[in-house]
């Protein structure tokens, strides 16, 4: 469940990610007074089972049943986690259309906010591994791996700590870097982490162990490359920053 909004004195708008159908509105009728029906069970990033009926002329679907399968509770009792969920179901339903299938994008949500869930990886290595990963499902994915305008391998190059130009979405040596206004500086060691989460199995990717000075110049390059590329920055996000703060 990536979206829930009110609509009138009782009644619900639901966003749902579907493995399916991708992205899919509905309306949950009376769900705000009902007792029975849905109570306790629309809650966000929850994993339900849903039976939908189609309304009519150009009205949403209608939300008739709702099974709840994977609560994530631990996800809503504290605010970090909460702030980091936040994020990635609004850079999801940003990005995605209605109504397109998107299997990979569902695998990786469902997979870490399970882990979000379960306090085995820390909050800010999970969403380092979300956004690189939604990038490259996105056809977005940032190029850490040559200079963005002479080609040279990011491994050859002299300097520890390599600019990245937000313009051409990608990284570029220091003789290509005259020209460059929006600059992100990360250092090898960085880009590396990101390079070996970027691709390969998830499970293995996700017990990755960050450095502290990786784990910040990640979250700091993404959660400003990735709003640079979708050309907006969530409210998500805002309110992100102001918890870790």
């Amino acid at each position: 469940m990536l979206r829930r909004i009110d609509f009138g004195d009782y009644d619900l708008i639901v966003t749902f990610f579907t493995l399916n159908k991708g992205k899919v509105s509905v309306i949950a009728k009376s769900a705000k007074k009902s007792t029975k029906r849905f109570a306790g069970i629309l809650e966000l990033f929850s994993v339900l089972d849903v039976v939908c009926s189609i309304g009519r002329g150009k009205g949403l679907p209608v939300l008739q049943e709702a099974t709840l399968k994977h609560p994530f509770p631990n996800i809503r009792s504290k605010i970090i986690k909460t702030a980091y969920a936040s994020y990635w179901a609004e850079l999801i339903n940003q990005w995605m259309e209605k109504g397109q299938k998107q299997a990979q994008l569902f695998h990786l949500f469902r997979h870490v906010l399970g882990e979000l869930d379960l306090d085995h990886t820390s909050e800010g290595a999970l969403s380092i591994l979300f956004q690189i990963r939604f990038l490259t499902i996105a056809g977005l994915g940032p190029n850490l791996k040559r200079c963005s305008i002479c080609r040279a391998e990011m491994e050859k190059m002299k300097e520890t700590r390599i600019k990245f130009d937000l313009s051409k979405g990608g990284i570029v040596c220091d003789g290509c870097a005259s020209g460059t206004l929006q600059k992100i500086f990360l250092s090898k060691g960085t880009i590396k982490h990101l390079l070996w989460i970027e691709g390969g199995d998830l499970t293995r990717a996700i017990r990755i162990r960050f450095a502290s000075r990786a784990l910040m110049e990640g979250l700091e390059f993404l959660e400003v490359f990735v709003p640079y590329h979708l050309g907006k920055e969530p409210r998500s996000l805002k309110f992100l920053r102001q918890i870790r703060e």
